[in-house]
């Protein structure tokens, strides 16, 4: 029986969330089934894992908070993508202004009425406000105010991983062909795993997803405080 001291130590957890992401990868590279996204197949295999190890989440989140500074890291990675289309950014800055801030507002508070509609909390409705940024920026924005940041991590998580999914069948079927709005919705609506979708689409659709979710994240820090006090 292996120890369940072993089991839990930072190097194991480390290595087995690594390690498993890399097996999902190569599953979905060689499948190329939208199901078997390599995020999705990892968050279930470690829920699964922890589980029957008997293994707590501020345990694991401990172990491997040398991911969240990877992660926090990447987000300033996508700036190169950005510079790589500049040149066809320029003349749009009113464009992109305005998209971004009517995707933070209609971001945040649709999902904060609809989960009023169904009587939640304002506990609640802090945690799931920032959805659709990045989990560095929303856990830090939601923490503050009050809201609960393992729901904040594992609502930002589905809505990634929906976008990911669906994200270009629904602006297919919505008719959207144009590649900077194509990869400037998947960013604004699903962060981080949204533009990693938008990257695989193309160069222009990866530089816009990766501008769409920097803006978002400003917009929703500076703005959710305000949606909190007055709209909700």
């Amino acid at each position: 029986m292996i120890d369940k001291v072993f089991l839990s130590s930072d190097l194991f957890l480390l290595t087995l969330t690594v390690g498993l992401y890399c097996l999902g990868c190569a599953v979905y590279r060689r499948l190329q089934v939208p199901l078997l996204h390599p995020v999705l197949l990892t968050f279930v295999a470690m829920i699964v894992f922890l589980s029957a190890a008997g293994i707590d989440y501020p345990r694991y989140k401990q172990a491997t908070s040398a991911l969240d500074f990877a992660l926090g890291m990447s987000v300033v990675a996508l700036g190169y993508l950005l510079y790589e289309q500049v040149e066809q950014l320029r003349g749009s800055l009113l464009p992109v202004g305005i998209a971004t801030l009517a995707g933070c507002v209609t971001g945040m508070l649709s999902v904060v009425y609809i989960a009023m509609a169904f009587g939640a909390g304002r506990e609640i409705l802090t945690s799931i406000a920032p959805k659709s940024v990045t989990v560095p920026i929303a856990v830090s924005v939601s923490g503050p105010l009050g809201g609960i940041v393992p729901i904040t991590s594992v609502v930002v998580f589905c809505v990634g991983i929906f976008g990911s999914i669906f994200g270009e069948w629904i602006l297919r079927r919505c008719g959207v062909r144009d590649a900077e709005a194509r990869g400037f919705a998947l960013g604004a609506a699903a962060h981080g795993i949204g533009t990693a979708r938008a990257i695989e689409i193309g160069a222009v659709e990866g530089a816009l997803s990766g501008l769409a979710m920097a803006l978002m994240g400003l917009a929703t820090a500076l703005l959710m405080p305000l949606m909190e006090r007055y709209f909700y």
